[in-house]
């Protein structure tokens, strides 16, 4: 019988291919290009890139199985104690062409922590998604939820909502007043099972959202990639690229994690934009369009009707 572990890692290996060929059909040029790389430490992963395509300027979903010695800094900046460890997980990051195609992210992993005899000690899942779009389009942030509160609300009509706000409180730049990354979407992490069903749940609840990753991105790019755009909707989708550069060097957990246990770096940091711009105090006309996407990241709002 497979063991637990072995289930996710295929599940995860099974979303990784299909997400990928979901893009490509998307973007209709480019093609994921594939590396597989393996971890001094133990373990390894499968870094997957697409690039210079017809809507997608860069993007990545990586998949790795990695595994170690708790460390020092593990126990220190982590929290992490024990004798070992074993994580599984994907990521993705698509940083679309058109500015009016939203930037995208999505993490679902699972960790297992073991003690001297091999015994696990601790074990959780994490994961979600979120949508940074350069300009506010309210029925792509209502579509963008609505998909993942369906896929929730078998597991509870208490998951979206709690888990709609962490995803608000955790994408955000504190040292920029509190604001956030984008317009949210669902965040979690250290789901603990009490028992085997309970594990058994935490997974099915991880591939239900795992599967609804296209369903909830696809029809946004479908809708916005031919619309036309200039200069000036370049300038500030590179402003915000900064702010999500900022975000994912300075307060990321998941960027932290992969650097502090030696993680490949080229997959880590797959994330950033192929470029962004800083200029100094940028503040948008208001009632411009650029003000109300800023707006939108200033002051977290309910997307799904009847919560």
């Amino acid at each position: 019988m497979m063991e637990f572990k072995e289930k996710w890692t295929t599940f995860i290996h099974g979303l990784q291919e299909g997400i990928c060929q979901g893009l490509e059909e998307m973007d209709g040029k480019a093609a994921f290009i594939s590396d597989e790389w393996k971890r001094a430490g133990g373990g390894g992963g499968l870094t997957r890139v697409i690039a210079d395509g017809a809507v997608f300027e860069k993007g990545g979903v990586n998949t790795s199985v990695v595994w170690g010695d708790v460390t020092d800094p593990m126990r220190s900046q982590l929290k992490i104690d024990g004798s070992t460890w074993f994580a599984c997980g994907l990521s993705l990051v698509i940083h679309p062409l058109n500015p009016y195609v939203p930037t995208t992210h999505a993490n679902w992993r699972y960790f297992e922590v073991y003690d001297s005899a091999g015994a696990v000690i601790d074990r959780w899942f994490g994961g979600g998604s979120d949508l940074t779009p350069y300009y506010l389009f309210e029925e792509d942030a209502r579509h963008f939820h609505q998909v993942f509160k369906d896929a929730m609300d078998p597991f509870g009509a208490d998951k979206y909502p709690r888990y709609k706000k962490w995803c608000d409180e955790y994408f955000v730049n504190a040292h920029r007043g509190n604001e956030m990354r984008g317009i949210g979407g669902v965040f979690y992490d250290h789901l603990r099972p009490a028992t085997e069903e309970d594990a058994e749940q935490l997974m099915d609840f991880q591939v239900a959202n795992g599967n609804a990753f296209l369903s909830a991105y696809g029809p946004i790019v479908i809708r916005r990639k031919e619309l036309p755009y200039g200069e000036s909707e370049k300038e500030w989708q590179e402003i915000r690229r900064g702010r999500y550069v900022e975000f994912n060097l300075i307060h990321d957990r998941g960027t932290l994690f992969g650097l502090k246990t030696q993680g490949r770096t080229e997959s880590i940091l797959m994330s950033l934009p192929p470029r962004a711009r800083w200029g100094y105090n940028y503040q948008p006309q208001p009632g411009s369009a650029e003000a109300e996407l800023l707006d939108a990241c200033l002051h977290p709002r309910e997307w799904v009707s009847g919560e």
